[in-house]
């Protein structure tokens, strides 16, 4: 099973920053997973929320500002392309949500798949997003991209059904009350994962990734180290 860091070693350091994920490389994790949205200038930001409130107790709007006013209020904040360096440079796996609903709608699935084919990662970039036509877009720009069907607890079964995605992804808490999640013909991205006992479960259980905030009490927890 590997160990994908959440937004970074983010139970460390402030999470989908430089800081963060240099902390994942040094925790030994496999992969790095980080969200991603386009600012006004069309960036490509790591960045979780619609807004800038809870990380930077600012009201500013991802969607509306741009790149460089986003860092005058928040120094930190880093592009995907940044992201891509260093996991070429350190060799790790990369797991990209694309996050919606978005103003700038399938514009986010184009231009990451536009820096994957440009970059050419060393390791695997799979993308993942809740939206069911975010995993079929990216599936028509390139049907051999791994993709991810993220799973909310409500609408599971329909994702589940009609989802061309190559893997599920699942909470930990969802793939606890519905483990027939393992006998699909489909490998499980399980999130977020910060408990000893949920860790070894996802072990015990097939899961192809664990994503944790805590890459390196996973690597102890499950005897890696």
């Amino acid at each position: 099973m590997k160990i994908y860091a959440h937004r970074g070693a983010s139970i460390d350091f402030p999470e989908m920053t430089m800081r963060a994920y240099k902390g994942a490389v040094d925790a030994g994790a496999d992969g790095f997973e980080c969200d991603v949205r386009i600012t006004k200038d069309k960036q490509l930001l790591l960045w979780h929320d619609a807004d800038m409130k809870r990380i930077a107790s600012y009201s500013g709007r991802i969607a509306e500002m741009n790149y460089l006013e986003i860092k005058r209020h928040y120094p930190e904040a880093i592009l995907l392309e940044d992201l891509l360096e260093l996991a070429r440079d350190h060799k790790k796996e990369l797991a990209i949500e694309t996050k919606h609903p978005v103003p700038s709608g399938s514009l986010v699935e184009k231009k990451v798949m536009d820096l994957i084919s440009e970059e050419i990662p060393l390791a695997p970039v799979t993308i993942m997003s809740f939206s069911w036509l975010a995993v079929e877009n990216i599936r028509k720009i390139n049907p051999q991209q791994n993709t991810v069907a993220l799973l909310e607890d409500r609408f599971n079964s329909l994702m589940r059904r009609y989802t061309s995605a190559h893997f599920l992804g699942p909470s930990v808490e969802l793939l606890r009350r519905k483990l027939e999640l393992t006998h699909e013909h489909r490998k499980l991205f399980v999130w977020t994962v910060d408990d000893a006992d949920d860790m070894r479960f996802c072990l015990d259980n097939g899961v192809e990734v664990l994503i944790t905030n805590n890459p390196s009490f996973a690597r102890r927890t499950l005897g890696y180290n």
